[in-house]
């Protein structure tokens, strides 16, 4: 009877709010390659050897550093990196000790890969000879161990990474302090600037995404990934690089121009994959998921609650990276078009996304009839309607089913469109 009993539980029906329970994302492994059509083993298979090279430089570098030492330097402070690298200040800034502070902490914590981590002070005190290149880095509330953001390795987490801004706000940063500084004196910076270039031209997928953290470490780190504009940004750089030009106060006219060649051909090639990510829904395109599988490029789920579904806030970026193209190709207008269309159609009017975590009873949608436009984070690829993840990794229809914890530290609404569609509005006069 037991055993029947049980039965039936497992066989009930999810709560009504309840419409599904997210999946991880695949890791990117040769097992897989492998299934793709033979023509496409080599370019992927050489990918994953460069990632699995660098990833045992990058440790070797570190465990040289320590060798002999009786005691590790404690992890960085952490602090939100981006936050901390003033960019588009006036000329004289980039002049004075304390940007040259910045630029000796940034050049400190430059992975041996190229790129950078996240969550660092760059205005506090530079990385010391042993310490990690991240800080620690770890999700703030563990699931249990199947927690979709565990780290493969807690020692070694996030050591390279486009998440939250970082590598391409240090690279601007650079550009910057190579124009402050023309002679000899800004050589160090021109240096660690190509070595970041390096950095993004490696990690770059061959189907042109990047992942969000390179040398790969597996789960959705190992997707293609639009969150935190970590593709446009990364493409919006190659594109200047390639132009090899000084631009306002960010210089890349000492690029080689073998890199620019590089650089020029690894924009275009973003673009295209762009371009194919793009969801379609009823035989319709729509807009971008927040991580797209690198080998599929289907929707895949990021953090227990981030599940695999349309994300307005990251189409956004993409639709305006898109606008900024010159001469844009009849393919690119067709996606600025049709991300355009969703978003009028998907809005919310009449509501506020209200409150705050120290409000009673928690965030909540409000009832507003002046409010709007609005949107939800996620929709569904399936309904087109919102749709809201929790750490328990089930998929809910309505924001007031999930935990007070997740409703509360979560942007599930925003306006991000609102820009977007004000920018289409002047652009589609220009076509």
């Amino acid at each position: 009877m037991r055993a029947l009993i049980l039965c039936l539980v497992a066989l009930a029906p999810l709560h009504a709010s309840v419409i599904g329970v997210s999946k991880p994302a695949e890791s990117l492994t040769a097992a897989r390659v492998m299934t793709l059509p033979v023509v496409q083993h080599g370019p992927w298979l050489a990918y994953l050897k460069r990632s699995e090279d660098q990833m045992r430089a990058d440790k070797a570098v570190m465990a040289a550093e320590r060798a002999g030492m009786t005691e590790i330097p404690p992890l960085p402070k952490p602090h939100f990196s981006a936050r901390s690298i003033p960019l588009h200040r006036e000329a004289a800034f980039y002049k004075s000790d304390e940007a040259r502070h910045i630029s000796e902490t940034i050049l400190s914590f430059q992975t041996p890969a190229g790129g950078w981590s996240k969550n660092l002070d760059m205005g506090g005190p530079a990385r010391l000879r042993g310490q990690s290149y991240a800080g620690a880095n770890l999700a703030p509330v563990e699931s249990g161990p199947d927690d979709f953001d565990k780290a493969a390795d807690e020692n070694w987490h996030y050591v390279g990474t486009l998440d939250n801004d970082a590598t391409n706000t240090e690279l601007h940063y650079l550009a910057e302090m190579s124009a402050a500084w023309p002679g000899q004196e800004g050589d160090v910076y021109r240096a660690s600037f190509l070595r970041g270039v390096d950095y993004l031209l490696h990690a770059q997928f061959p189907n042109g995404g990047w992942p969000q953290v390179w040398p790969l470490e597996g789960g959705y780190h190992d997707a293609i990934t639009f969150n935190d504009d970590a593709v446009t940004e990364s493409a919006e750089v190659l594109t200047l690089v390639a132009e090899g030009k000084q631009l306002g106060d960010e210089d890349y006219s000492f690029v080689p121009a073998a890199v620019r060649a590089r650089a020029k051909a690894a924009a275009a090639k973003a673009l295209q994959c762009i371009l194919a990510t793009q969801v379609r829904a009823g035989g319709k395109l729509t807009v971008w998921a927040q991580q797209h599988d690198p080998l599929t490029l289907k929707p895949v789920s990021g953090r227990n609650f981030e599940p695999a579904a349309l994300s307005a806030g990251e189409s956004a970026s993409v639709m305006e990276y898109l606008m900024g193209l010159p001469k844009p190709s009849p393919e690119v207008v067709r996606s600025v078009d049709a991300a355009a269309a969703w978003f009028e159609a998907h809005k919310i009017m009449g509501y506020t996304w209200s409150g705050g975590r120290s409000t009673p009873g928690g965030r909540k949608l409000t009832a507003s009839p002046d409010a709007g436009p609005l949107w939800a984070r996620y929709y569904s690829m399936e309904t087109g309607k919102p749709v809201f993840g929790d750490r328990d990794k089930t998929i809910h229809d309505d924001v007031m089913e999930l935990s007070l914890e997740r409703r509360n530290g979560y942007g599930w609404y925003g306006t991000e469109p609102v820009e977007a569609l004000k920018r289409y509005a002047e652009w589609k006069q220009k076509q």
